[in-house]
């Protein structure tokens, strides 16, 4: 199998003899060697299968496949999405005043603090007296999982009296139930859609749009909605004035827009003093990856040690483990981010891809997991690498607790590593030699949660780069979409035609039951 030409492929990488227990008992010195600070983030790679060989051949696959040359491109504002001729430039949004970052020749970071700044006052204006209480985000994929994910995270610096919610799918019981806890007068609509023409989004935000109507007129309908959108005459058509109306630009991906407008929802809940220390916790990690050495370079190591998880080891999935429950929407907020980007089988040239790629990606707080699948993960036939992710001090002051949940973490991690092996009973024995990363910070803090979501998008940029797919579109979501449409008229007219037998099938039985 052979991933990428020059230097070395990665069907040469020397990979450790013997178990995993047996390569931490023979080299203690790991556990201290294999750990990365990096900001505030301690990396600890001393529970995966790899030796100093081992990672100094991987990062020879990485500078054969050009992975620091796209992580240059993306730094220089380059169009990196090259199936839509896109520039692909989110670093920019966390980037201080005074940074040069250009997209197509122009400095893009005035931009961009033009909207910050934009937000800031918009926040003012709609939390000044305190008549809002709720806010109620609309949007779908990357315009709903990351303003979701670190509102949840950051719940400990929200605003008193503001309560949050998001409404994303377009099942009407999602919607229908967050109206059901809210009042007209005291509630503000976010609505994130680039186009505004999102069908999801549309469909929630008119629903939205007539309850408030109803109760309080269309009038109020501007005073109670935003949009954060490019499109401002359909906003407008909506019923949201321009001064409520956010942008964002073409180069901002929607896995990776929660640091623009797209986190207005979060600048509202925690308020923008903290949203900018989010921002420059993400900013830390893109000067640690623009800087450091392919050795020290903690996002391109783990991205490594996934690509040889899943092309050297046959290791298909990856799960995603915080010991912390503000954390609980975290591995679906990564799903996303790495599974609509590397989740290809075609390269950047067209051509098909010659080895797996993309990681499935999934996972849930501890200790909810261990009475759920950790069972699998000890003793089940198939070896799933996971990050196991954790913090010293909590955001409440329930310590004995907290000291429980941290053991629960280490005891975990050592147990999946280490085993039972000699256990007399099989159904007691545990192999071990299962591979982790381990992730610890002081606090879940707005800079520390920037740190966590730059670094995973990196670790997605390089192995899309390892594996040559392009990483900045999805364009395996828009056949579903486009069938979608025409479906939606067959269901509603019974004459027209549905191609698939087994479609029309199910169509007309759910055409003959649905009232």
């Amino acid at each position: 199998m052979v991933v990428a030409m020059g230097i070395r492929s990665l069907d040469q990488v020397r990979l450790p003899d013997g178990d995993l227990a047996a390569l931490i008992a023979a080299d203690p010195g790991r556990a201290e060697r294999l750990v990365l600070e990096v900001g505030d983030l301690r990396i600890d790679l001393s529970r995966q299968p790899v030796t100093d060989d081992t990672l100094d051949d991987l990062c020879e696959v990485a500078l054969a496949s050009g992975a620091i040359d796209v992580r240059d491109a993306l730094l220089a504002g380059e169009r990196l999405n090259r199936t839509e001729d896109r520039a692909v430039a989110h670093p920019a949004l966390r980037a201080p005043q005074g940074v040069v970052m250009p997209v197509d020749g122009r400095d893009v970071v005035p931009e961009v603090h033009d909207v910050l700044d934009r937000m800031a006052i918009l926040h003012d204006e709609i939390l000044e007296g305190g008549s809002i209480t709720d806010v109620v985000n609309i949007g779908i994929g990357g315009s709903d999982l990351g303003p979701a994910m670190a509102t949840r995270a950051l719940a400990p610096f929200a605003r008193p009296g503001l309560t949050s919610h998001f409404v994303s799918n377009v099942d009407g019981a999602d919607i229908s139930g967050v109206l059901s806890r809210c009042r007209p007068e005291s509630t503000l609509f976010v609505v994130v859609s680039k186009t505004f023409t999102t069908v999801e989004t549309l469909a929630n935000a008119h629903t939205a749009r007539a309850w408030l109507a109803d109760a309080l007129g269309e009038e109020a309908v501007g005073d109670h909605f935003v949009a954060v959108s490019t499109a401002l005459d359909r906003a407008a058509d909506f019923g949201i004035p321009a001064e409520r109306v956010l942008g964002f630009w073409d180069w901002v991906g929607g896995r990776y827009s929660v640091w623009s407008a797209v986190g207005f929802s979060l600048m509202l809940a925690v308020g923008p003093d903290a949203f900018g220390e989010f921002l420059a916790g993400g900013r830390r990690i893109d000067e640690h990856i623009s800087a450091a050495p392919p050795r020290e370079n903690a996002a391109l190591l783990m991205a490594l040690i996934g690509v040889m998880h899943r092309n050297l080891l046959d290791r298909p999935t990856k799960a995603v483990l915080p010991y912390a429950a503000l954390l609980d929407r975290f591995p679906a907020y990564l799903q996303q981010l790495d599974m609509e980007s590397n989740g290809k089988s075609v390269r950047v040239d067209g051509t098909p891809v010659d080895a797996p790629t993309g990681p499935i990606v999934w996972g849930e707080p501890g200790t909810n997991g261990q009475h759920a699948f950790f069972q699998l993960l000890h003793q089940g036939t198939d070896i799933v690498p996971v990050d196991v992710i954790g913090f010293a001090r909590p955001e409440h002051d329930l310590l004995e607790q907290h000291d429980l949940l941290m053991a629960n973490l280490f005891a975990q991690v050592e147990a999946l590593a280490l085993g039972r092996p000699g256990a007399e009973e099989p159904h007691r024995r545990f192999a071990g030699g299962r591979p982790s990363t381990l992730i610890l910070a002081e606090r879940l803090t707005p800079s520390v949660l920037g740190q966590l979501v730059a670094l995973y998008e990196w670790i997605v940029v390089f192995q899309g780069a390892v594996w040559g797919v392009p990483s900045f579109d999805q364009w395996g979501v828009e056949l579903g979409k486009e069938l979608a449409g025409s479906l939606e008229t067959a269901i509603a007219d019974a004459s027209a035609s549905v191609a698939d037998p087994a479609t029309a099938a199910g169509i007309a039985w759910y055409r003959a039951h649905r009232r």
